[in-house]
C-alpha cells in the first residue's frame, strides 16, 4: 500500500486555515490525484485556544514551530507564517536540517535568504516549493519552471500586488485622493500591518525577484531592486493619465540587458486597451516573453485564503505525485550573479508640471528637454484659474538619465513650480 505524504503547518492564519480546509473538503479528490493519500499530522501557531473555524483535533498540536519541523512523523513542512527573520527562517532551517521538503508562502523570506536555503535543501536533497509566495493562486512559477522550459525567457512584468492595484483603481473610478482611498483599505483589511510592505511596493518587490532568479538563471537580488511606490501618484495624474489613452499601475518589470539584470517596481503607465491597463480591482497579472511563445498573460487572484491554499496544495500535490524540481528551477550552485543594472531601455514618459503663466515659459521647458536629447511627442495644458499651468508632456524614447538631466534643468529656467511628475510608459 502507498503510504501517505504527511504534512506539517506552522501557521494558522487566514492561509493556514485555508490549506485545512482544502486538506478536509477534497481528501478523497487529493487522493486520486497523487495516486496516495495527503494527511495533515501536526501543526503549529501562537494559540491552541483560538476558535478558527475548523476542526483541528485530529491532529497534533506544537507550540514552537521548530519543534514541529523536526517532528519524524511529518514529510513535508509547510511553512506560512511570514517574516523573513526568526522562527519563520528558524523553522525552514530546521524542516531542511531534519529531512523534509519545504512548501513556503513567505516571499520576503525567500527574497532574502532564498539562495542559502535552496542551496542548504538541494544539498541535503529536499525541495523548497513557493508557488503560493509570487502570486497567490496564478501558477507562474510552474509556468516559467515547466511549460516555458524551452524558452529563453526575455521579460517578465506584471502587476504583482492587489491592494496597489485596488487603490490605484479605486482612486480613478470614484475620484478619490491617495489618502482617502489608502484610508478604505486599510479599513477593508486589504493593507499589511506595515501598509509600506504593499504601498511601498516591498511585497511587489519581493515577487519580482524571486521571478526574475527563475526566468534569467541567476541568484536572487532583491537588494537589486529599483523601488517606487504609489504614494506620490494624484487623482490628477489618473484623470491626465487617462486623457492621454494611459492607466496607472505599480508594475515590475524585469529583463536581461548587455549591462546586467534590470528590476525595478515602480509606478508606469500602460496603454488603457492593453491587458496590463484593464486589470481592475485586487487582481494581480503576470506577463512572460520567452523567445518561442512570445507572449503569456496570466490573470487571476494574488492574494486571500482560497487562492493562496491553492497554490499550496498545488506544490504539496507535485511533491506527492514524485515532481522534484530545483527551488529556482536550476540547480541552486549554479545560478550566477547577476550585474545589477540600472533600467536604461529607452521609454516614453509622463510629465506633469505646473508652468508660470508667462510668455516663453513652455519654449523654456521644451529647450531643456531639447538640450537633454529628448523630443516632444504630445503636449496638453489645461484651464487654470491661479497664476500658474498645469500641462502635460509626454516624450518619444528616451533613457531616465536623460530625462533626470532634463529635469534637474528645469530647476534653472525659472518658470517650472514644485516638483515635476515622471512616469515611466510601459511598451505592453
Amino acid at each position: 500500500m502507498t503510504t501517505p505524504l504527511r504534512l506539517g503547518i506552522a501557521g494558522l492564519g487566514t492561509v493556514g486555515v485555508g490549506i485545512v480546509r482544502i486538506a478536509q473538503k477534497h481528501a478523497a479528490l487529493l487522493e486520486l490525484r497523487a495516486g496516495r493519500a495527503v494527511e495533515i499530522v501536526a501543526v503549529s501557531a501562537r494559540s491552541k485556544t483560538k476558535d478558527r473555524g475548523v476542526d483541528l483535533s485530529g491532529y497534533a498540536w506544537e507550540d514552537d514551530p521548530v519543534t514541529l519541523a523536526k517532528r519524524a512523523d511529518i514529510d513535508v513542512f509547510i511553512e506560512v507564517m511570514g517574516g523573513h527573520e526568526g522562527p519563520a527562517k528558524d523553522a525552514t532551517e530546521a524542516a531542511i536540517a531534519n529531512g523534509k521538503d519545504v512548501v513556503s508562502a513567505n516571499k520576503a523570506l525567500l527574497a532574502i535568504h532564498g539562495q542559502a536555503l535552496a542551496e542548504a535543501a538541494e544539498a541535503a536533497g529536499h525541495l523548497i516549493r513557493f508557488e503560493a509566495a509570487v502570486a497567490g493562486g496564478i501558477p507562474v512559477v510552474k509556468a516559467l519552471t515547466e511549460g516555458l522550459a524551452g524558452n529563453e525567457i526575455t521579460r517578465v512584468m506584471g502587476v504583482m500586488n492587489g491592494s496597489c492595484n485596488y487603490i490605484l483603481t479605486r482612486m480613478e473610478d470614484a475620484g478619490l485622493s491617495y489618502e482617502a482611498v489608502f484610508d478604505e483599505a486599510n479599513a477593508l483589511g486589504y493593507l499589511e500591518a506595515d501598509p509600506e510592505l504593499d504601498v511601498g511596493g516591498i511585497d511587489a518587490a519581493h515577487k519580482l525577484a524571486l521571478l526574475a532568479s527563475i526566468a534569467f538563471g541567476t541568484q536572487v537580488d532583491f537588494d537589486a531592486v529599483e523601488l517606487e511606490g504609489i504614494g506620490s501618484v494624484t487623482i490628477d495624474d489618473i484623470h491626465q493619465a487617462a486623457d492621454m489613452g494611459y492607466k496607472i499601475k505599480l508594475l515590475g518589470v524585469a529583463q536581461m540587458t548587455g549591462r546586467g539584470l534590470e528590476q525595478r517596481m515602480s509606478p508606469c503607465l500602460v496603454p488603457d486597451t492593453s491587458p496590463l491597463g484593464q486589470l481592475a480591482g485586487g487582481t494581480n497579472m503576470i506577463v512572460l516573453e520567452g523567445d518561442a511563445v512570445s507572449q503569456i498573460v496570466l490573470r487571476g487572484p494574488g492574494a486571500g485564503e482560497g487562492p493562496t491554499a491553492s497554490a499550496i496544495m498545488g506544490d504539496v500535490m507535485d511533491i506527492a505525485r514524485g515532481l522534484r524540481i530545483s527551488t529556482f528551477g536550476q540547480p541552486a550552485k549554479t545560478l550566477r550573479k547577476a550585474r545589477a543594472a540600472r533600467a536604461a531601455v529607452s521609454a516614453p514618459y509622463y510629465l506633469r508640471m505646473q508652468l508660470i503663466d508667462k510668455p516663453g515659459a513652455l519654449a523654456k521647458v521644451a529647450h531643456a528637454l531639447g538640450e537633454a536629447g529628448i523630443s516632444i511627442d504630445r503636449m496638453r495644458q489645461y484651464d487654470h484659474t491661479d497664476t500658474t499651468a498645469p500641462v502635460l508632456i509626454v516624450t518619444h524614447k528616451t533613457t531616465r538619465t536623460a530625462l533626470d538631466e532634463a529635469l534637474a534643468d528645469f530647476k534653472s529656467t525659472g518658470v517650472v513650480t514644485g516638483d515635476p511628475v515622471a512616469i515611466r510608459i510601459e511598451a505592453v
